[in-house]
């Protein structure tokens, strides 16, 4: 038996504020706004590669969750912007995956080495993944 007090729970903290802050900032958006209707996830063309929905993602991001700079989905967003005409709500999520992946590149990290990738591997790698990595270098 269970000693009805569950173990899943999160407290929203200043660190937390602090990166949805900087999301915010970055992004332009307020993503607030989103109220997890998952129109975003439906319309996207890449779901099934990703490990977390466009709308998990911006969720991670409402509640400030570092986590969602872990996830591959923000790298897999192609920015075609398919999310941003069905949200209701306007919210361009694009730049909030670009404003993510941004924050990961800026902390030095890089999720590709573009050096140690074989031309096979460069031809399967998303488009997105290259750019920003390569912004990185011009940052």
């Amino acid at each position: 038996m269970s000693s009805g007090k569950s173990k899943l729970y999160f407290t929203f903290g200043p660190e937390n504020a602090t990166f949805k802050a900087r999301i915010e900032e970055l992004s332009g958006e307020n993503i607030d706004l989103c109220f997890q209707c998952g129109a975003c996830s439906s319309g996207c063309p890449l779901t099934q590669e990703m490990d977390l929905l466009p709308s998990t993602v911006i969720r991670y991001a409402q509640l400030g969750m570092e986590e969602a700079l872990d996830s591959k989905t923000i790298w897999i967003c192609i920015t075609c912007f398919n999310c941003e005409v069905r949200c209701p709500r306007g919210i361009d999520i694009a730049n909030v995956m670009e404003a993510l992946r941004q924050i990961v590149l800026r902390k030095k990290y890089d999720k590709v080495a573009l050096d140690d990738l074989t031309p096979e591997e460069l031809r399967e790698l998303p488009q997105i993944a290259i750019i920003s990595n390569l912004r990185k270098l011009t940052a």
